[in-house]
């Protein structure tokens, strides 16, 4: 029976739950799905690309636009949604932010925080920035999160997993610094 690109894809993810982006591999997926590896590359060219399907495989569950009025409301909201797909899968910010890093993938989180700020009347340039920001302040936390539970969970950290999280806090700073650049511009133009 031949495999679907969905069906890859699905089980590339489920590979990269159970074992983690380091081994996440053609041969790995190949294995799982009881084909040669060779099968796989009728629906990817090559690794680099199923990681993309992978991380937008992840991103498409998230909703980055919001009803919320409010700009701030809305951009907090996206990157607490953001930040809940990324950890409900093992690694999925470091691989999410690979891709992002290559350019890959379909689903560009930076390019919906960029949206949302233009239509909050930001510049492009403050907006592209803003995005830009948030998303690495995302991406960044959500990684060591991340690693502390698995450095946690295989005891190779001797002190106590972290209670609770500082997420929003930063969320809040980086989105006060946007808003209080914006203003400043307001009041130099």
């Amino acid at each position: 029976m031949r495999n679907s690109r969905d069906d890859v894809v699905r089980t590339a993810h489920r590979v990269l739950d159970d074992y983690g982006l380091g081994d996440l591999t053609m041969r790995r997926v190949a294995t799982e799905l009881d084909v040669q590896p060779s099968a796989l590359y009728h629906h990817f060219p090559g690794k680099q690309a199923l990681l993309a399907a992978v991380a937008d495989h992840i991103l498409r569950r998230v909703n980055l636009v919001g009803a919320e009025k409010d700009w701030q409301v809305r951009l907090r909201a996206a990157a607490g949604r953001l930040r809940d797909s990324l950890l409900a899968c093992r690694d999925g910010a470091e691989l999410v932010a690979t891709v992002q890093a290559y350019g890959l993938g379909a689903v560009r989180p930076a390019e919906a925080f960029e949206a949302l700020l233009i239509s909050a009347g930001m510049s492009p340039p403050l907006a592209s920035a803003g995005a830009r920001t948030l998303l690495f302040y995302v991406l960044g936390h959500v990684t060591d999160e991340q690693v502390n539970l698995q450095a946690g969970s295989a005891g190779a950290i001797t002190d106590a997993v972290r209670e609770g999280s500082d997420f929003g806090v930063g969320v809040d700073l980086v989105i006060s610094g946007i808003a209080a650049h914006d203003q400043h511009t307001v009041r130099l133009g």
